[in-house]
């Protein structure tokens, strides 16, 4: 498996105040690392950074051992997914997940066949030639998957994409991006507050906390660390179960 990202000893801070403090980890090909923290941790900062959409203190970014120190955003060959999907209104759902290839000037009927392909996988064919305000909150972001994945970035970073979302639309949203991910062999670098999404979308884990990140070389060492909160979650259920009544209702 080879290494996609490298970050070594980054640090940010705004004024006074540190927000990532010598954050240093990699990245395989097709690795989901999953980032646990609360508000405020840093969680943002950190994607911001990888984007280039905030400049480092201090601290080395590479991927596929290129430093991206000098390289823009729009050449760093990563899409930043946030939690409102920020779609053109003006453009129907096909023209959303068409736009990055036609900006790339590639051949019309190429255009309508990667789209295609894609609105299938996504289960969005039947409403290509809907607007944005048409569709369901889980649906847009559907949209917004598209057009990130119809131009092959390297890294997904996604800001706790499904954030807004009912509970129901969120799980099914949770299990469309593992199967997507699978599919195309995305790497990603999901942050969460929600450890139990955490679980469910990562193959790796870390938790951010005042701007350090602490990488797990287990699910088991992600689940036992009490600061991810995982254990006394678990432990509420369990309390649950046994308070349930057992055996058949009673008349």
């Amino acid at each position: 498996m080879s290494e996609l990202l490298t970050v070594a000893h980054l640090s940010k801070q705004f004024g006074p105040h540190p927000v990532l403090r010598d954050i240093s980890f990699s990245l395989n090909q097709g690795e989901v690392l999953a980032v646990l923290g609360r508000s405020g941790c840093g969680k943002t900062t950190l994607l911001k950074t990888l984007a280039g959409l905030e400049a480092p203190d201090e601290g080395t970014l590479l991927l596929q051992g290129r430093d991206l120190g000098p390289v823009p955003p729009n050449e760093r060959q990563m899409v930043y997914i946030y939690q409102e999907p920020l779609l053109f209104p003006h453009l129907t759902v096909f023209e959303n997940v068409a736009f990055g290839l036609r900006i790339r000037n590639v051949a019309k009927a190429e255009i309508d066949r990667q789209v295609r392909e894609l609105l299938d996988e996504l289960d969005l064919r039947e409403h290509a030639r809907k607007a944005p305000n048409q569709l369901s909150g889980g649906q847009r972001q559907r949209v917004s998957f598209g057009r990130a994945l119809i131009i092959r970035p390297r890294l997904l970073l996604l800001d706790e994409p499904f954030g807004n979302l009912d509970a129901q639309t969120r799980a099914d949203m949770q299990q469309l991006f593992l199967r997507v991910s699978r599919q195309h062999q995305i790497t990603s670098l999901f942050v969460t507050h929600d450890s139990r999404e955490a679980l469910t979308v990562g193959t790796r884990f870390g938790y951010l906390d005042q701007g350090q990140l602490t990488s797990f070389a287990s699910v088991a060492g992600f689940v036992q660390d009490a600061r991810t909160a995982i254990r006394s979650e678990l432990a509420f259920w369990e309390s649950i179960r046994h308070a349930l009544p057992s055996g058949p209702p009673t008349a």
